[in-house]
């Protein structure tokens, strides 16, 4: 399969004339023209040929390869590289590229959430540091006290909506979808129950915004959180140390929701669960080689129990299944190598058991139980050696596909903004035309 970036650069090639070995630079979106594609520039040296518009894109002219103009783009960064730029005339009067528009999406995962929504909108912020828009989505699980119309009333400026409850993993992965078609450059997700301060949403993009993070967590330091009982804390440790095992990252509060993601994470998320993706987003995530980052924050006093799960047991239960997933999922040799070895010393110590014995009276055939159960834990632990052999084939075929679904996500992305460029609407997505909050313009 070739990539899109792939097509273009052969594209590029065919019209400029170039050879194969020679450079092509492109530029893949600007949102100075607002309709997907903008211009195709060949290397150093290489022709410029005319443009034809095409149905439904808008070309921009092709630029000349003098000296002056070369010096206006930065020659480190590909044009790849700068989604939607803007441009600035200096004193002199040559075009100069301003930093990126950068766009943040907070999504909100709802369920029956009416009577604390509206406190969790008010207390937004409505502008933030090194944004410069701001849209806020609503994911409605299914909820029947109205919790849309609500959102709507409030101001929120899309809202996607289950007919269903399908749990909260699903809600969150449809509002990373959301958010992704809208342009989004920066996911906070956050619950509706009003548990986190929106003053930190600046805390917990800035990493991001510094190119510090793909990933930031809220830490909301659960040893400190009064309404929390001393075993929940103490369970809450062991969770997140296990995760950290798992996953091979340093995440301090692998349950919190209150998270941030740039977008080149968000393309490679995904949550195969419907039960919570809390755990499984950080597991999938370290094991991508996606760079996660902690900041403390302190949280709000809770308005209402949780609703994720009826018991502590039933959590417990829920996230153990899943981290036992999870870690079949991404790191299987360790496991059926783990079980595999576990087996083959089962049936050492049982067929030496029968030996010793065996020596001490050969005469007496007893103890043929353990050379019978012996046997068969040593090939049971060949059969699972061949099992880890299979499920490591599976997991370089998943992670291919996965790659095959983030450059999806990703162009179906280019092809939603380019959509609402045109003044359509997205499918799954309810826009209530609310005006978007920008950043005051500078004078």
């Amino acid at each position: 399969m070739i990539g899109s970036a792939s097509v273009l650069d052969l594209l590029c090639r065919e019209l400029a004339g170039s050879p194969a070995g020679e450079a092509i630079e492109y530029s893949s979106y600007s949102s100075t023209c607002g309709r997907g594609t903008g211009c195709f520039a060949a290397g150093r040296g290489a022709k410029r040929l005319p443009t034809r518009p095409r149905s439904g894109l808008h070309h921009r002219p092709w630029t000349n390869t003098s000296a002056s103009s070369r010096r206006d783009r930065p020659s480190s960064v590909p044009c790849l590289a700068w989604p939607r730029t803007r441009e600035t005339r200096c004193r002199n009067g040559a075009r100069t590229p301003a930093p990126p528009w950068v766009k943040l999406v907070i999504q909100i995962p709802c369920l029956n959430e009416r009577e604390q929504l509206p406190v969790t909108l008010a207390d937004l912020p409505r502008h933030v540091d090194g944004i410069d828009e701001i849209e806020i989505v609503v994911v409605d699980d299914g909820s029947t006290d109205g919790t849309s119309d609500e959102a709507a009333e409030f101001g929120v400026h899309h809202i996607v909506r289950f007919p269903r409850r399908r749990g909260l993993a699903v809600a969150f992965m449809a509002g990373i979808d959301a958010s992704l078609r809208l342009g989004a450059d920066v996911i906070v997700n956050m619950d509706a129950d009003n548990q986190y301060r929106g003053a930190d949403i600046a805390r917990i993009v800035a990493p991001i915004l510094r190119h510090e993070a793909d990933v930031v967590i809220g830490d909301r330091q659960t040893d400190t959180i009064e309404h929390f009982s001393p075993l929940k804390r103490r369970l809450q440790r062991w969770g997140s140390a296990c995760v950290r095992r798992v996953s091979g990252t340093a995440v301090a509060d692998a349950t919190s929701g209150f998270r941030a993601f740039g977008r080149r994470a968000a393309y490679q998320m995904f949550v195969h669960g419907r039960f919570s993706y809390t755990l499984e987003t950080i597991i999938q995530g370290g094991r991508s080689g996606l760079v996660f980052e902690d900041v403390k924050l302190e949280t709000n006093p809770t308005m209402r129990p949780s609703r994720l799960a009826r018991s502590t047991a039933q959590y417990l239960g829920q996230s153990a299944g899943l981290l036992v997933r999870a870690h079949g999922m991404y790191r299987p040799v360790q496991t059926f190598a783990y079980l595999a070895a576990t087996l083959f010393g089962c049936g050492v110590f049982l067929c030496g058991r029968f030996l010793f014995f065996y020596l001490l009276n050969p005469g007496y055939s007893g103890h043929t139980q353990s050379l019978v159960a012996g046997f068969g834990c040593a090939i049971l632990s060949f059969l699972v050696a061949l099992v880890a052999v299979l499920s490591d084939l599976l997991a370089a075929n998943r992670r291919l596909i996965e790659d095959v679904l983030a450059r999806v996500r990703r162009m179906d992305a280019e092809l939603a903004r380019a959509a609402i460029a045109r003044g359509e609407t997205l499918e799954g997505v309810k826009s209530t035309g609310a005006t978007p909050w920008r950043k005051a313009p500078t004078p």
